[in-house]
Parts: structure tokens; C-alpha cells; sequence
């Protein structure tokens, strides 16, 4: 079975550079599936979160939405259920819950 690109791979790219060096680039890979996921993604959301409890909004919001069908894809939500990250003393954390647990509901399979 081959996978699909997550979306926003090249966009992801653009957001991820700012864990890294000037002058640095992270690659996307390609898993066993086919599918293309961009690295550095998990680094980027702590970053953003961090960012996210302190204040920040906007750009940070929807660099952490973008994030999240790439947190997916790499099983981040298998390990971590997004419930699991409700947090009342970690604003951006829950709000890693909050978009997540959104997207599930979005993408949800049919069952039968």
C-alpha cells in the first residue's frame, strides 16, 4: 500500500527551519508506506508551544495546525493520545490536544 504526501510538506519545511542554523536544511523523508513526511516536525511543535505559553498567537497557531497530520503519520498520537495532552498548567500543550483531537474527528474512518 503506498502512502499519500502530508500536506503542507514544503510549507512544514519553511516553519521548521527555525529549530536549526542559518544555512541548515531539513529533509523530508519517505516512509515504508511511500508517504513524505517533513523532519524536525516534533522539535518545531515544542518549540511552538513553548512560544504558544508564551503569548504568542497568530502564526504560531496555525504552524502547530499544520503540524498535526505529520505528528499523526509518525505515531506521535498513538504514543501520546491527544486527551493525553490536556493540560491546565500548559496552554500550548493543550491546544496540541485540542487540534488534534479535531483532526481525528475530521478524518475519521467509516467503519463497517
Amino acid at each position: 500500500m503506498t502512502g499519500q504526501p502530508i500536506a503542507q510538506t514544503d510549507a512544514l519545511r519553511q516553519v521548521n527551519q527555525k529549530i536549526v542554523e542559518d544555512g541548515q536544511t531539513l529533509p523530508a523523508v519517505t516512509l515504508k508506506d511511500g508517504t513524505r513526511v517533513q523532519t524536525g516536525t516534533v522539535a518545531t511543535v515544542l518549540c511552538n508551544i513553548g512560544l504558544y505559553n508564551q503569548g504568542e498567537r497568530g502564526a504560531v497557531e496555525r504552524e502547530l495546525e499544520m503540524a498535526i497530520p505529520t505528528l499523526f503519520k509518525v505515531g506521535l498520537f498513538d504514543l501520546f493520545p491527544p486527551a493525553q495532552w490536556a493540560s491546565p498548567d500548559n496552554p500550548g500543550r493543550s491546544l496540541v490536544g485540542q487540534l488534534a483531537a479535531d483532526y481525528a474527528r475530521r478524518n475519521a474512518q467509516p467503519s463497517g
